[in-house]
Parts: structure tokens; C-alpha cells; sequence
């Protein structure tokens, strides 16, 4: 079935585009009654009153414009939207993940701004800027807080200086800044293990490639097992999702929609590939859209285990409509349901195994559901790896008073594959491991303790009830292993 076909990509927040063949508004306005050419007539008729005697002298295209905008925002449909055209290239410029700007990702962090990865080819790249350099000032101005971030922006080819600490040493680095497109897939298999990591950051109009690209390299390094993450994914093409189904899924549903009928059509996954491994997706509150499509086509198939969090809930698809004036219309045209037929519109997907409130959490979660046994954490202030394998955007924070060292408990929790729950009446935190025995933390004993209502668990006192984990924390470096 040849249902749609898509052609804008949304890493643009929540969306997932399709286009139809529908009528276009020519063929449409063939059909108008006389009641119909009334209304029109209506508002020709303000507009001639307001061009006529209005003194404010509002312009024509501003008044149809606003006009339009009201008539759509009237829907009350958060994923409607009108676009004139300079709105609509910025629209277009966000859904390809094409970017002006210097090309690293940063962190702030205990009033410290640091470089958490550099974009490879990118301007900073070019310009020796590194991982774990902290930027103290951009173009003579101190950072201070994480609003200086914007600094860093501006127009493409403009220069901008980076003053940045590396180690004892500081640096003046001047940057230009470019248009750059960031990539939409990344992939890596886990040292000394056969598990693959697949993180897909939006479904663009590439990522299916670039997807199979990833792939077809971690099932050549030997592959056994896979993680496929979809956290933060915001949405995109529909049908790049569905492609990327196939690569899982031999025969099967996608999905079910329905249009303004109701009647709901099932879109079907046809001459795809059984994966032939393990798969573990992972999710959070902003897996939305054409993330949770392929998530719960995985799922509802007997693909995959979800572990995550509650997703965004976002079951909706929009199609875009060029105007004659170069302006566009994004309205909801479909619903769509999960191949068991759930509608998660406002709810989103549970996960078949909850981890919330921590992204390093649910990522080793995932590893050991995806057969990892044993495992060495290695993290700073801008760098997060797991045996070896850098994760970006994955930080654990760490509170050191006097002698003892804090970490999160969700992230205690899951290295020793337990759960953690507080003891209000003791006023404690209680991991529960594996096997189902309780070990607590008490806050008055300084063995817990809680930080803008996050909970952590001292490591020294921590490894006495654990004593196959093993830690150290040295200049800054935080090292974990079981």
C-alpha cells in the first residue's frame, strides 16, 4: 500500500509529516455552494472597509496574514500551524538539522561552560577546540551562567572568539562560524562486547540511510545484540520510520490511521528483514511522533523491549500545504494507533520495564537487558563512557562533601540492576537488587542525601552493602565498575 509519501523531514518539535493525495484548494473551491461564496465575500467586504477608512494604514498581506493565522489557531490543534515563506524556510532549515554556528555541544555545569563533543568537520573542529574544554569567555565577554550560551550564535561567516581552559592552560581560539548539517544517526558496538548502540536523533530525509549505513557496519564488527535509542527523537518523516521498520521487521504493521472518516486503514511493513537479535529501544518524555510509531511498531510486533520512560504521546500526523503565495498550512490530517491498536494521543507508550528521572540510568538498564555482564564507568563533568564506548549528553552528577562522594541513586540503582524507593517514615532510600533484598540509606547518617528534590547515596557506604562494585573519584573523574 502506497498510502502517502513524505517530503518534510521534523526534527522540528513533534512532528511527523505526510503528504497525501488530496484535493488540492482550486479543485475544492469547484465545490463551493452559494453560502460558501457568501462568507468569502464577507471578508472581502472587511477588507475593503479596512484598506478604505482604517487610519492605522494596516497592509493588506498583514491583515489576510493574521487573518489566516486566526481561522487555524481557531482548530485549537497544537500541531496546526500557517507559514509564510520566511517562516516556512526557517521551518524547512529545523527539520534538516541544518544549523549556523560553530558545531560543538556544551554543558553547563557547577558555573563552569563546557565542550561536551565537537562536531567532526565542523568550524570548532577545524579550529582545535576539544572535548573538555571549558569556554571562560566568547569575544572578550565572562560566561557566567547558561543564558552566555547565545553568545556563541550568530550570523554565518561572522568570527567569534573562544577563550577556553585546557587544563592549566588558556587559549584564545578564533572560530568562524558556518552552516553545517548535523547527522541524524550514530552508532558504535560496546568494547568487548557484541552489543550495538544505535541513537537516532530525528528521523530527516537521510536517517533511513544513514541508519542502514550504521548498521551494516555493527553487523560486520559482530554484532549479536542491539540498542536502539530514541530518546529526545522529536519526530520526522513517517516514512523514513517505516523504512527503518523494515530493517527489523520482515512482514507486519506499522501502524493504523484514520482520517476525518474514521475508518481506520492498517499501514503495513511488507519485503523488510527480521533483525535476528535481541533489541532494546530506549525511551523518554520526548520520544514523540514518528519516534513513537517505530517504537511501537518494534514493540507490538515482538521485536523489541521498551525501557525507558513514559513517552510524549504525540499520535497525530500533519500534511503540509504550499499556498499560491508561497505561504504554507500544517494541519492534522490522520490519527494513527499502534499495530495493537492503542491510540496514546496525550498519554504516550508505557515501557515494558520503567526507569525514570535519569538518562544514565536507563541507558545501563538497556545495556544489561541487551546482555551486558560486566561494566566500567568512566564520567566527568562533560564526558560519560561505558567500557570504553563515549556516550554524548550523558552526565552523571557528582557532590563531594569533605571525604564522601554522592551519586545519583537511580544510577546506583541500576548498576547493581535494582530499584530504588524512599522510606518516608525512616527517611531513607531503599535499593532493592535483583534477587529482592532491601538495602537502605539513611539521610540522618549522612549515607543519603537529597539536592533540589534529587535523591543520592554516599559511594563509601553504598559499596559496603554492594562489595562487587568498585569506585574511585580523582581530579574530577569518577570511576564505577561491576
Amino acid at each position: 500500500m502506497n498510502l502517502y509519501k513524505l517530503r518534510q523531514k521534523a526534527l522540528i518539535p513533534l512532528l511527523a509529516i505526510s503528504i497525501f493525495a488530496l484535493p488540492a484548494a482550486a479543485g475544492a473551491a469547484e465545490a463551493t455552494n452559494v453560502a460558501e461564496s457568501s462568507d468569502m465575500a464577507i471578508l472581502q467586504e472587511v477588507l475593503d472597509y479596512l484598506e478604505a477608512y482604517n487610519i492605522e494604514g494596516a497592509e493588506r498581506e498583514l491583515l489576510l496574514e493574521n487573518a489566516i493565522r486566526g481561522m487555524v489557531y481557531t482548530l485549537d490543534d497544537p500541531y496546526s500551524d500557517y507559514y509564510s515563506k520566511e517562516e516556512l524556510q526557517q521551518f524547512e532549515d529545523s527539520i534538516n538539522q541544518e544549523y549556523v554556528g560553530i558545531g560543538v555541544t556544551l554543558r553547563f555545569n557547577n558555573n563552569n561552560l563546557y565542550i561536551t563533543e565537537v562536531l567532526a568537520g565542523s568550524p570548532a573542529s577545524k579550529s582545535g577546540l576539544k572535548q573538555n574544554d571549558i569556554i571562560k569567555k566568547v569575544d572578550g565577554q565572562a560566561v557566567k551562567s547558561i543564558d552566555d550560551i547565545m553568545l556563541i550564535s550568530g550570523e554565518e561567516d561572522s568570527k567569534v572568539a573562544i577563550t577556553i581552559l585546557r587544563g592549566d592552560k588558556t587559549l584564545a581560539i578564533p572560530v568562524t562560524r558556518t552552516h553545517f548539517t548535523l547527522p541524524s544517526v550514530k552508532g558504535s558496538m560496546i568494547p568487548s562486547t557484541r552489543i550495538g548502540y544505535i541513537a537516532i536523533t530525528s528521523f530527516s530525509d537521510t536517517a533511513d540511510q544513514e541508519f542502514d549505513s550504521e548498521l551494516d557496519k555493527l553487523r560486520k564488527a559482530g554484532m549479536k545484540s542491539i540498542v536502539l535509542d530514541l530518546r529526545d527523537n522529536l519526530g520526522g518523516y513517517v516514512e523514513v520510520a517505516q523504512n527503518i521498520a523494515k530493517r527489523f521487521i520482515k512482514n507486519g504493521t506499522l501502524m493504523y490511521t484514520a482520517d476525518q472518516s474514521g475508518v481506520l486503514e492498517e499501514i503495513p511493513i511488507t519485503d523488510g528483514e527480521n533483525i535476528g537479535m535481541p533489541v532494546v529501544v530506549l525511551t523518554n518524555e520526548l520520544t514523540a511522533s514518528a519516534s513513537e510509531i517505530l517504537t511501537g511498531a518494534l514493540h507490538d510486533n515482538g521485536v523489541a523491549t521498551v525501557i525507558g520512560s513514559q513517552t510524549y504521546g504525540k499520535a497525530r500526523i500533519q500534511n503540509l500545504f504550499t499556498l499560491s503565495n508561497g505561504s504554507s498550512l500544517k494541519l492534522t490530517v490522520q490519527r494513527y494507533l499502534t499495530p495493537n491498536k492503542l491510540d496514546f494521543n496525550h498519554t504516550g507508550l508505557t515501557p515494558d520495564i520503567e526507569v525514570s528521572n535519569s538518562s544514565v540510568a536507563q541507558l545501563i538498564t538497556g545495556l544489561y537487558k541487551a546482555g551486558l555482564r560486566t561494566i566500567d564507568i568512566q564520567a566527568t563533568a562533560s564526558s560519560f563512557s561505558v567500557n570504553g564506548a563515549s556516550f554524548g549528553g550523558e552526565f552523571i552528577d557528582i557532590i563531594q562533601s569533605g571525604n564522601k562522594v554522592y551519586v545519583s541513586s537511580r544510577v546506583l540503582g541500576s548498576l547493581v540492576k535494582g530499584s530504588v524507593t524512599w522510606d518516608n517514615i525512616n527517611q531513607k532510600l531503599i535499593i532493592t537488587d535483583s534477587s529482592g533484598k532491601k538495602s537502605g540509606f539513611s539521610i540522618a547518617a549522612k549515607s543519603a542525601k537529597m539536592v533540589d528534590s534529587q535523591s543520592y547515596i554516599e559511594l563509601h557506604d553504598f559499596q559496603k552493602k554492594f562489595t562487587d562494585v568498585k569506585w574511585s573519584y580523582q581530579q574530577g573523574v569518577l570511576k564505577l565498575s561491576k
